[in-house]
């Protein structure tokens, strides 16, 4: 079983070589409120960074994006395809926007989604040199030599990232190849979800006659686009709050090293202004977008909201809510959703890393106070982020809500090196240990 996502994640590597190589790529955020598509084309470049460190052995390049389109998600609930046709029309339509605005055809598509249960684990093994040089197939060994846990039936290994490397007694090794040594280590961590999720993203895109060149988890790029490089070497979390997930990761020394997902996120809140206030989605949508918040000032019994209304009833349609109404409505789940990802972070260890500090990116970041009541709950150091600038992305792609989208761009051009980049002898797959993927910080900072 392992064995077949072994190879077909090598399969997907091996179309984005393709792509890279005929120069245009589509990158697909597979939302549960809205399907972005960007359309990226390489320079061709094989530009590593000096020291090699990120991503060298995986192949990097330059880019810039040439086409962008979004469209409302259709068919996907907390994250997950559950309405295939509806999505596979979502996708078409985002795709074919994205294609006219860049004036090309794609064939290849780099995707990404929430949900699916995401579950975290650390890895680890250690082996003994044979010619006391590190190779690249001494890595394949290692990473070989790790103890896949039991991670039960209807799973899939997603991500599988050495993220440390010691040689000898040399810890915090990106890149150990060409090193002198005995003896090499590695941890790793690797992230399972339902495979029922994967499986249906797939067949989605198959349907839309694309080839599938990579999948990645949205809290992982999401990561990468919405952390600064010191947060992401020294120690930070990534909350994305996307309609109708919250995803977290953990990332430390420029890796992710933990994964984890809240099934609730902008879209409840909605619901909840709907139900509270008797009026459609799409106007509680708007209410809270314009007028929501979660922090009452004294001004706010006065500051009258129209709810507005069509139904051709005068009286309905002239109602007002107090905005420490609307505010008294969206808090306790604003409330509701912070504390879970508190769990998650208490969960996953964060309180051991040295620096702990916290980003909230996302649509649904954007809730005025969010800040201010997310480090109440959650720990003092948070921030709001926004996706890194990267070329070509037009301003209406640069919001918060396109982190995911701009981070799996940065995925596609400098993937980061994953177990199924090396060579490993596909015999063995024993189950044994399991611990969390903090625990090595602790005995290795």
């Amino acid at each position: 079983m392992m064995t077949d996502l072994y190879q077909s994640q090598r399969a997907m590597r091996q179309m984005r070589r393709q792509a890279m190589q005929r120069g245009v790529v589509a990158i697909l955020d597979v939302g549960s409120s809205k399907i972005a598509c960007l359309v990226l084309r390489f320079d061709g470049t094989g530009r590593l960074s000096e020291d090699n460190s990120i991503g060298s052995m995986a192949g990097q390049t330059g880019f810039r994006v040439i086409g962008a389109a979004t469209t409302r998600a259709r068919g996907v609930r907390f994250g997950e395809v559950d309405a295939m046709q509806e999505t596979e029309r979502a996708i078409r339509t985002a795709l074919q926007a994205a294609q006219k605005m860049a004036e090309i055809r794609v064939d290849h598509v780099i995707a990404c989604f929430s949900g699916a249960n995401p579950r975290s684990y650390g890895l680890d093994a250690e082996v003994e040199l044979d010619e006391q040089i590190v190779t690249e197939a001494e890595i394949g060994r290692v990473l070989n030599a790790c103890d896949v846990p039991e991670y039960g039936a209807g799973r899939e290994v997603l991500h599988a990232q050495p993220v440390n490397f010691s040689l000898d007694n040399r810890s915090g090794l990106i890149d150990p190849r060409g090193q002198l040594g005995q003896t090499l280590s590695v941890d790793m961590h690797m992230l399972t979800v339902d495979a029922s999720a994967i499986h249906n993203l797939v067949h989605c895109i198959k349907r839309c006659d694309l080839e599938l060149a990579g999948i990645a988890n949205s809290a992982y790029v999401s990561g990468i686009s919405a952390l600064v490089e010191d947060e992401q070497e020294l120690g930070a979390a990534c909350i994305d709050m996307g309609g109708g997930t919250t995803s977290v990761s953990i990332f430390m020394r420029k890796h992710m090293i933990f994964a984890d997902c809240v099934r609730m996120g902008g879209d409840h809140v909605t619901g909840d202004i709907s139900m509270g206030l008797g009026v459609p989605t799409a106007n509680a949508e708007r209410i809270k977008t314009f007028c929501g918040g979660v922090h009452a000032t004294g001004a706010d019994d006065r500051d009258m909201i129209d709810i507005g209304g069509d139904t051709g009833d005068w009286e309905h349609d002239r109602r007002t809510v107090s905005r420490a109404e609307l505010i008294g409505i969206m808090r306790p789940r604003v409330e509701e959703i912070l504390e879970e990802v508190r769990a998650r972070l208490d969960a996953a260890g964060f309180d051991h890393l040295p620096s702990q500090q916290i980003v909230l990116t996302g649509g649904g970041s954007q809730i005025m106070g969010l800040d201010g009541l997310a480090s109440r709950i959650l720990g003092q150091r948070v921030r709001l982020g926004r996706p890194l600038r990267v070329h070509g992305l037009p301003q209406s792609a640069t919001g918060p809500g396109f982190s995911s989208a701009v981070g799996l761009s940065l995925f596609a051009a400098h993937p980061q090196d994953e177990w199924w980049d090396f060579e490993i002898p596909v015999d063995r797959y024993p189950a044994r240990s399991f611990k969390r993927a903090v625990k090595w910080f602790r005995d290795n900072w």
